[in-house]
């Protein structure tokens, strides 16, 4: 990269790469940090994102019969404690409530007091006020399956925090499922799985790989966890979804059973699924640039910004009612579902304006001037090009031909996205080269090193621990279509017959 180049985010992707991150979310307008450590307030145009994302996942989970619902934010601490490895897994990320009230001290201030009976844990997820709620609506076969979802936040008392990745408290959907048989549980796992590969693929042009966790990377109390994998511009991985199959564990703690059609009482089988926020974060580090965020079309929070210029004062007047009426036009269309989102910045900031929209990554710039004007012209810009590339489109083309323009923009970040996941991607056979794949060369320089590699591993979870506490590398999944092969395990040369995908990760 030439650095004499002049973009918008200090510092550049090369030179600090957590630092333009947060700079690039900054620069968007996107969200802030809030005064309570590790929360994120998210504005406006962060959280039209998160609506969009809703929208179009929501409509995915209706199709498939599920229902939305929601439950209580407080969970009493004994609904935790019935899943032994389940609070072990979230024990230490837990904020709870002890007290319901405040008073004032007798040197002033405000103190806790009306100590609780029992303490609420703040929801970290809702496995187990679920299952309580599902003890109660279920006890036939015929109530089978319970398909529920919610849109809710959740609270994880994290150490170390970053906007959108990983805060304090997020927002997220989570799918909770009860079945009369193993087989329709695991189906609809995958299913769930499928929808979120699908929707971060066509909406957020991000591409995954779809795998099954290691065991010592389940989700708490789960019998299975399935996930999607995107790689990051930094080449760290990012698990952007996870589908849990719970087989009868948390139903047997929350005492669901019914009454089956051959009248013997049995345990349901459970699982459950979820995205969040993170999945912004995931979109900002797949596709942003040094000038600020790019957004894919489908879930912009608008698709076009429409920037009326002019330098007499005359000209004012004919150029906005111009470009109003080409609002109202343009708006009149849609673009994969949804009416095309049209913003007109009337003002007269020169051109920081334009940098403000590229900063925000919205899709299409259009300048229109009265030379424009005179041939009925648009001069337009694509945010995922260089700013300095523009062309001049006949108004009524451009107008006609919106939806392939955009898809256009849609699918060339989803390719480019694509195409730098596979060249850095590698086999790696010995455990020599493993180590060096991932091992910086100059850690002074805040080098970038390593990728995704398909590798051996013996299944031991041994020499998971041990990659693990040498390099923070994890086994991120195994690949469904993983080919069976055989080879030797990287880290101790046993016998292996699949690779397995590693890499360092948010």
């Amino acid at each position: 990269m030439n650095d004499q180049v002049q973009t918008a985010i200090t510092p550049k992707r090369h030179e600090d790469y957590p630092e333009w991150y947060q700079q690039v979310i900054k620069a968007s307008d996107m969200a802030e940090n809030s005064p309570v450590r590790g929360c994120m307030v998210i504005k406006p145009w962060g959280y039209a994102l998160w609506e969009n994302i809703m929208r179009e996942l929501d409509f995915m989970f209706k199709k498939t019969g599920v229902k939305n619902a929601y439950f209580p934010l407080f969970i009493p601490l004994s609904f935790l404690e019935k899943e032994a490895e389940h609070v072990e897994g979230f024990a230490k990320e837990c904020a709870v409530v002890t007290h319901h009230r405040l008073e004032t001290a007798d040197g002033g201030g405000l103190v806790p007091a009306g100590k609780l009976s029992e303490p609420l844990v703040v929801r970290p997820t809702s496995e187990t006020i679920i299952g309580d709620a599902f003890s109660k609506w279920i006890s036939s076969y015929r109530d089978l399956p319970m398909l529920i979802n919610q849109w809710a936040n959740v609270v994880r008392w994290e150490m170390r925090t970053r906007i959108f990745l990983r805060t304090s408290e997020f927002l997220w959907q989570e799918g909770h499922t009860a079945h009369a048989t193993a087989e329709d549980a695991i189906d609809r796992t995958k299913m769930m799985l499928d929808i979120y590969a699908d929707f971060a693929e066509r909406f957020l042009a991000i591409p995954v790989i779809k795998g099954r966790k290691t065991p010592s990377e389940r989700f708490p109390g789960a019998v299975d966890t399935m996930c999607i994998e995107a790689m990051m511009q930094d080449r760290k991985a990012l698990q952007a979804g996870t589908s849990h199959f719970l087989g009868q564990n948390f139903a047997k703690a929350s005492d669901i059973r019914f009454q089956s059609s051959e009248k013997r009482e049995e345990y349901a089988w459970t699982t459950s699924w979820g995205v969040s926020t993170r999945l912004i974060g995931g979109m900002i580090m797949t596709h942003a640039d040094d000038d600020g965020v790019i957004m894919p079309p489908r879930v912009a929070p608008s698709h076009i910004v429409l920037l009326p210029i002019y330098k007499k004062a005359g000209d004012k007047q004919k150029v906005l009612e111009y470009v109003r009426n080409l609002a109202a036009e343009l708006m009149e269309k849609t673009y994969f579902g949804r009416p095309i989102m049209v913003e007109v910045d009337e003002r007269d900031t020169g051109g920081a304006r334009g940098w403000e929209w590229i900063k925000k990554g919205i899709p299409v710039r259009i300048e229109i001037g009265p030379r424009d004007m005179e041939k009925d012209a648009l001069f337009v810009a694509r945010r995922d090009k260089s700013p300095k590339e523009k062309q001049s489109i006949p108004r009524a083309q451009f107008v006609e031909e919106i939806s392939s323009f955009l898809d256009s923009i849609q699918n060339n970040l989803f390719e480019r996205a694509k195409a730098y996941r596979e060249e850095n991607t590698v086999n790696i056979d010995t455990n020599s080269d493993f180590y060096a794949y991932f091992t910086p060369k100059n850690a002074e320089k805040n080098e970038i090193h390593g990728g995704f590699a398909m590798a051996h591993w013996c299944e031991n979870p041994a020499c998971e621990e041990k990659i693990k506490d040498d390099m923070s590398v994890t086994i991120r999944c195994i690949p469904f279509d993983a080919k069976d092969e055989e080879g030797i395990c990287v880290c101790c040369g046993a016998k292996s017959n699949k690779r397995v995908l590693f890499s360092k990760a948010y």
